[in-house]
């Protein structure tokens, strides 16, 4: 899988974007994570999500879940609020785990979308709208 595997977790697309580990975009736009099974050739669906982070937070619930505290992580800083639950629980099920990484994933994509990160859609035009003069000499016949 691409962006699968060792290094750093964050690696450079093709045209400059930021990549996390066990993430691809699809061509319409939507981010999917998914995750091998240790020791099988299987591979465990986790969702298709809105943004890279809410793929890259279920990769991570996953690996966390399949690997324990020693996982390599996207955001191993988050690590400590789902340590507790992880650590419980010692062998999951796939089944478990993709529902444990596909709520974990819900919740950053809902939360991405009431608070979208500033400028993403601040700095967007309204089409719809008359564009205002920038000085009131000009003269323009509006409808």
């Amino acid at each position: 899988m691409e962006g699968e595997g060792g290094g750093s977790a964050r690696k450079r697309g093709k045209e400059g974007e930021t990549r996390y580990k066990g993430i691809r975009m699809r061509k319409w736009g939507k981010w999917v994570a998914e995750i091998r099974e240790p020791n099988k050739r299987s591979r465990i669906w986790l969702g298709s999500y809105s943004t890279p982070v809410a793929a890259a937070r279920a990769y991570d619930t996953a690996v966390f879940y399949l690997r324990g505290p020693s996982a390599r992580l996207n955001f191993p800083e988050l690590l400590a609020v789902e340590a507790p639950a992880a650590a419980a629980a010692s062998d999951m099920s796939a089944a478990s785990i993709r529902k444990k990484a596909t709520e974990v994933g819900a919740r950053v994509d809902a939360l991405h979308r009431q608070h979208p990160p500033a400028g993403e859609f601040a700095d967007r035009v309204d089409l719809n709208k008359v564009p205002e003069p920038e000085n009131s000499d000009c003269d323009w016949d509006r409808d």
